[in-house]
């Protein structure tokens, strides 16, 4: 496993013990169990899986419960739950207890249209009583520490991050992560990094700080500056591992072939390549920007008609030399 390096070397979330400070964001269609081991391998200290659905564990969806796959290589990994209503949500939290989280995360950010439409995600910051009670079930009936990710509050004119943070420390959460961004802005605009030091100002548990970190660096100077105790990184890391490493995304060609192969072999052997065929293109297209000639190069990507197609291309391309274009 490469291991950063200028970084404080661990962080403890209630009974969890990180190796770094720096975390994979729960990415949704992305932070599947491939993809976490593979950026547990390159440096990141915690990963944390998609969002999971409370109705789709408490019913039993077979799509969620292969959510749920984990490995001991991952470890320690983060569960994240998403919904708005109470005894589901005590009740999901129960049934992850016999699983393999090493922390449940309780979604309360997220701004798509689909999750706050059902009072859940980002919804949850305009109601913060219900909020304080879906964390005090879900702690009450998780054998695992519990953290909370929330935004900076709903729109600019309401920046309740302070208070809510104090709420979800108060309803027993272990730590938080804040995303520097307001419900309203969805993924545009900048992050707002003074509302991460703020909290971290407010509470006695861990803050982890989110929103436009695009390399290492970034992330060793947020730490630093904002004072909070963990950073978690999200879209930088799709293609692009070498993000939790102070080495970052190597001038290599062949390096960089060698992380797309890697990950390829670990999509072989924990997910259904076959069937997730637009899955893995998606993934390993995204290794190529940047790159001299990447629009061919993701465009051939996207041609392969089959998961052993994609894994030839990829291993001619490593035949060629390392200096020099690749195409």
């Amino acid at each position: 496993m490469v291991q950063p390096t200028s970084l404080p070397v661990m962080i403890l979330i209630s009974g969890a013990k990180l190796s770094t400070p720096l975390i994979l964001a729960p990415l949704a269609g992305y932070s599947d169990l491939p993809f976490r081991i593979l950026c547990r391998e390159f440096g990141a200290g915690l990963c944390v899986s998609e969002m999971i659905s409370c109705h789709g564990l408490v019913y039993g969806q077979k799509k969620t419960r292969l959510m749920l796959a984990s490995d001991t290589q991952e470890q320690p990994v983060s569960f994240q739950l998403f919904g708005a209503e109470v005894p589901i949500m005590a009740k999901a939290a129960d049934i992850l207890n016999g699983f393999h989280a090493d922390i449940i995360d309780i979604n309360m950010g997220c701004p798509v249209r689909k999750v706050t439409k059902k009072g859940a995600g980002a919804a949850l910051m305009a109601q913060p009583q219900l909020a304080a009670e879906i964390i005090q079930e879900v702690v009450k009936n998780s054998r695992r520490p519990v953290t909370v990710k929330f935004r900076s509050g709903v729109n600019a004119n309401s920046n309740t991050c302070v208070a809510f943070a104090k709420m979800a420390e108060q309803a027993g959460a272990a730590a938080v992560t804040v995303h520097g961004r307001h419900w309203a802005q969805n993924f545009t605009g900048l992050a707002d990094w003074q509302n991460v030091a703020a909290v971290k100002k407010s509470v006695a548990i861990p803050v982890i700080g989110n929103g436009d970190i695009t390399s290492f660096s970034e992330a060793r100077h947020h730490l630093s500056a904002y004072q909070c105790d963990g950073i978690m990184i999200g879209r930088a890391a799709l293609g692009n591992p070498w993000v939790f490493n102070a080495q970052g995304r190597p001038q290599n060609h062949r390096d960089i072939l060698l992380g797309a192969a890697r990950h390829l072999q670990l999509m072989e052997r924990y997910i259904n390549v076959d069937i997730l065929l637009a899955v893995v293109k998606n993934h390993i297209g995204r290794y190529f920007k940047h790159l001299d000639g990447s629009s061919a190069l993701r465009r051939r990507v996207y041609e392969c008609a089959t998961f052993t197609a994609l894994k030839a291309y990829i291993d001619t391309l490593l035949q060629k030399p390392s200096s020099g274009v690749i195409q």
